[in-house]
């Protein structure tokens, strides 16, 4: 009696876990996000000094900084920006002045959803960005949050763009992104 249960709860956990793998390959196929062909065939020497960047078909390497940090050139709905890779960070964040320069104009009363982050608790204004890009990757409709101004020194490239990624890891001293 217990074998042909044992065997139907098998048999349903092996079903379970296909299921979840198809579904999440169905979500991940379906979310919006844009792809880039542009292909730039570099050497690793050319990963270190003034050119910390690699691009290759929907992948992007990032260099470590002295400080072991990445940062990376960003184009924010066709606007560049120079943004610190923040795993730590939930959601993309843009300081005040960064957001002006892009074009993404608040208000005071804007500043209404409150976030804990490193420094404290802070009032924030949330925005959508079309398109988001690394290199070869593109990713639509991001959540963002700017902060009020003074409150950030570097804009933050958070979870609400690299949870949207096929896969991102860090080896070596380098960040790999892959779209």
């Amino acid at each position: 009696m217990t074998q042909p249960v044992l065997w139907a709860l098998g048999v349903t956990s092996v079903a379970a876990a296909v299921s979840l793998t198809l579904v999440t390959r169905f979500e991940n196929a379906a979310r919006p996000r844009e792809r880039g062909d542009a292909v730039l065939n570099l050497d690793s020497a050319s990963l270190g000094g003034t050119n910390p960047t690699r691009f290759a078909p929907n992948s992007v390497i990032l260099a470590a900084d002295s400080l072991g940090h990445f940062s990376t050139e960003v184009d924010v709905a066709g606007r560049s920006l120079r943004m610190l890779v923040d795993t730590g960070a939930s959601i993309c964040a843009f300081s005040y002045e960064d957001a002006q320069r892009l074009g993404l104009h608040v208000y005071e009363r804007d500043f209404s959803r409150r976030v804990d982050t490193a420094n404290g608790s802070v009032s924030v204004a949330t925005v959508r960005i079309p398109v988001m890009r690394v290199g070869t990757i593109g990713i639509r409709d991001v959540e963002a949050v700017i902060l009020p101004k003074g409150r950030l020194g570097k804009s933050l490239l958070g979870m609400s763009f690299l949870r949207r990624l096929d896969d991102f890891k860090m080896s070596d001293g380098r960040l790999t992104l892959r779209g």
